[in-house]
């Protein structure tokens, strides 16, 4: 187990490291960090709160903040539904424009073989003050790996999300990613990824890349 965990780690790593190479070139390199807190209600229902900061131009300026509130129901362990509000502020021509996004999901669960799989269906309304309101669906594939390692119980994942714009119907955004998440107490975890975002602005037919190195940190309830 432990030859395969360094297997996993050299492949992450070196995607972390290639793609940063190339970054002046193709794309820029960021580092996210996220932070949620997680109430839980009761077995089938809880609460979270999240925080995710962004930044940008070679990880040197922050270009994006989100707030947000979401509640998850699972009806049974094969299907979970949710929906919530996310606010954020985002860096366009050097000022921070709002945007207000409700949403709502509907996740499928499944397991083969100790490989734990998620496709969450999501559809937000991302309304703005200053341009058109719009409809966006998001849907992101996730596999966690049945392999556990050390007592912080480091685990794999990696995942996919595409994001479709509704208003037109046209896919504009893909984020590919590779993560390992771990335990630093009974209700504090962690996790730490690299994620690569192609993207389409709006009104072109350029694509560009993003090369992310994300951390995340949730403290449960």
């Amino acid at each position: 187990m432990q030859r395969y965990l360094w297997i996993i780690l050299l492949l992450l790593f070196g995607f972390l490291f290639s793609y940063h190479l190339y970054a002046y070139d193709d794309g820029d390199f960021q580092v996210w960090n996220t932070d949620t807190e997680e109430l839980k209600i009761n077995k089938s229902s809880k609460i979270a709160l999240e925080e995710e900061l962004r930044f940008g131009e070679n990880a040197s300026e922050l270009y994006y903040q989100h707030y947000d509130i979401g509640f998850t129901y699972s009806l049974n362990k094969s299907l979970n539904l949710g929906t919530g509000y996310r606010h954020i502020l985002e860096r366009k021509k050097s000022k921070f424009k709002e945007e207000n996004a409700p949403y709502g999901f509907v996740s499928l669960l499944w397991e083969i073989r100790g490989f734990k799989f998620e496709d969450r269906n999501r559809l937000e309304y991302r309304a703005y003050d200053y341009q058109t309101d719009t409809w966006r669906y998001r849907n992101k594939i996730s596999v966690k790996f049945p392999w556990k390692f050390t007592a912080l119980e480091i685990q794999p994942y990696i995942s996919d999300e595409i994001y479709v714009h509704l208003n037109g119907i046209n896919l504009n955004q893909n984020r590919l990613s590779a993560g390992l998440g771990f335990n630093i107490t009974k209700k504090i975890k962690g996790e730490i990824y690299y994620l690569l975002m192609t993207a389409k602005a709006s009104g072109t037919c350029t694509w560009t890349d993003a090369n992310v190195l994300g951390t995340k940190l949730k403290i449960s309830f």
